[in-house]
């Protein structure tokens, strides 16, 4: 098992990052949270998690430990694989997921993309009694950069994420019409996870 990568942050996408440690890049699966987290160039640490399949070995990185273990508990949900966990994490907080879970709220569950009412109702009722009512809060604002730099990186992401590009297209140019050019990619995102 790798527990963390540390080294320099080569290459950033709102998907997944490079990072390099003594010559050896290596490409790492990330939340949103994550994405807002790093900055470029510079050295981080990211808590990992190796998923073994037969065709492929692939690393999920997060920026902090609560994320890591909520993502674990995640996927150890039958029918909730590491995509639909980096899914949820990148729709809602720790804190979020964690609160919903407590207060048996499948509607915010279930508005991630690709979460139906019978996969909501099952992360509820598996993780209601792991979940600790005191919910652990590290989210930290980020400032906005270029409006169409982050679009383009949110377009980019969510036709990785699976949407039809003319449809996310669509989606975040309504955002931006409804809730203004400031936002981050990382909130543009969200908002387009939860309006499809």
């Amino acid at each position: 098992m790798i527990a963390y990568i540390d080294g320099k942050l080569t290459y950033k996408d709102p998907t997944y990052v490079i990072i390099d440690v003594n010559g050896v890049g290596y490409q790492i699966k990330i939340p949103l949270s994550t994405y807002s987290a790093l900055p470029t160039g510079e050295r981080c640490r990211l808590q990992t998690f190796l998923h073994i399949k037969e065709d492929a070995h692939t690393l999920y990185g997060f920026t902090t430990t609560a994320e890591k273990e909520t993502f674990l508990l995640l996927i150890s949900i039958s029918g909730v694989g590491p995509n639909t966990g980096l899914m949820i994490l990148s729709s809602l907080s720790v804190e979020e997921i964690q609160q919903a879970i407590v207060r048996e709220d499948v509607r915010t569950i279930q508005q991630v993309k690709g979460i139906g009412a019978k996969t909501a109702q099952r992360v509820i009722l598996e993780l209601k009694d792991k979940i600790k009512k005191d919910a652990l809060t590290d989210t930290a604002s980020i400032p906005a950069a270029a409006h169409n730099t982050n679009r383009a990186e949110a377009l980019s992401a969510l036709v990785t994420l699976g949407f039809v590009k003319t449809v996310a297209e669509k989606t975040l140019d309504a955002i931006i019409k409804r809730e203004g050019s400031n936002l981050s990619v990382e909130e543009l995102i969200k908002f387009a996870l939860k309006s499809s």
